[in-house]
């Protein structure tokens, strides 16, 4: 953050292009609500990203609605956190472009997922996926975010958003005016830093598209599903090992077991203490009882949430409010520093 001498503030967001799923939860949302406790935080709903491709204009809309009610049934709270659609607050896509003339078409280039997901059709992407980045640095820093909680695939973004403030700070002497964001890693969750893999393929991460109905666990499940999923997942006929060590070349029961870690708030090494030695006719049974004390409750809140749209609606524009005012301060003054007329 070198100098920056603003508010200790967190920024993250979801892309409003999937049905969420246990992989999110743990992966993303319940951080998110141990953050707000913590800090000052923004939780987006990346509605602007998703349309880097095409999207259907109702589903995009129910997505929008699916994710919020989502983040406020996993016990995001509005009146602490700030939620809202990006799509809602024009502060983002203006300093997006104010920024797309920082940034550097070298730095683009070394961008790694536009490569993964343009693939062979890269020149018949949009132009939105291949800059989309650098909207990503705005969303952070229009915030003046000073941490942001990432993925691996992700750090190659945020050291953008890093340049892209250096470089404005720089420009325009200006310095510490834009902090640079760091990476937030929570480690309180046991295996937090653990990929949830698919149910039928150990060695595929947990997804909406997976052609198997059974490969993913969805927010919205109620208990009965859950427990038949889990029942179904794909394992072994080997008993657990009592040592992590154990696990190597066991994609299915490494995944097993790092679910139940992650949502016990333990370690694999302590999971594997309790049930080492027994079989998977002992393990799956506990393991679905834990991921319906966990997940059911969520999904119960987050339909009766979607079932309200004047209410979803209402919470999501208030928190657009809220959010534009931090937002468009920001925005004019990098406007005034750079010589508009403000």
């Amino acid at each position: 953050m070198s100098g920056y001498q603003g508010p200790m503030r967190v920024l993250s967001g979801i892309q409003t292009s999937g049905e969420m799923h246990l992989g999110n939860y743990i992966g993303a949302i319940r951080k998110f609500v141990a953050l707000q406790h913590e800090y000052d935080c923004y939780y987006f709903l990346a509605d602007m990203h998703a349309i880097t491709v095409w999207q259907e204009p109702e589903q995009l809309r129910r997505q929008i609605r699916h994710i919020a009610a989502s983040y406020l049934a996993a016990g995001i709270d509005p009146k602490i956190a700030t939620v809202f659609p990006q799509s809602k607050v024009r502060a983002h896509p203006e300093l997006a472009w104010i920024f797309n003339c920082v940034a550097r078409l070298g730095w683009l280039d070394r961008m790694t997922q536009f490569k993964e997901k343009a693939g062979k059709n890269a020149e018949r992407s949009s132009v939105g996926l291949y800059t989309y980045p650098v909207l990503q640095a705005a969303d952070i820093l229009v915030y003046k975010a000073t941490h942001v909680p990432v993925g691996e695939d992700q750090k190659q973004h945020l050291e953008l958003s890093r340049d892209i403030a250096g470089k404005f700070n720089h420009d325009f002497k200006q310095p510490d005016f834009f902090p640079l964001p760091e990476p937030l890693i929570k480690g309180k969750f046991g295996d937090a830093g653990a990929r949830i893999m698919s149910l039928k393929d150990g060695t595929k991460k947990m997804s909406k598209s997976d052609p198997s109905e059974n490969a993913c666990i969805f927010l919205r499940d109620d208990a009965d599903t859950i427990a038949k999923k889990i029942k179904k997942a794909k394992s072994d006929a080997d008993v657990l090992p009592s040592e992590p060590d154990g696990l190597e070349g066991r994609a299915e029961a490494a995944n097993l077991v790092s679910i139940y870690a992650a949502l016990s708030g333990t370690t694999s090494a302590e999971v594997l203490s309790e049930f080492g030695g027994q079989g998977f006719g002992v393990f799956k049974p506990a393991l679905a009882d834990l991921v319906v004390e966990k997940i059911a409750p969520i999904g119960d809140e987050l339909r009766r949430l979607e079932a309200d749209h004047e209410h979803l609606d209402s919470l999501l524009t208030a928190g657009a409010e809220k959010a534009a005012v931090i937002a468009d301060q920001t925005v004019r003054e990098v406007k005034e520093i750079m010589g508009f007329l403000v």
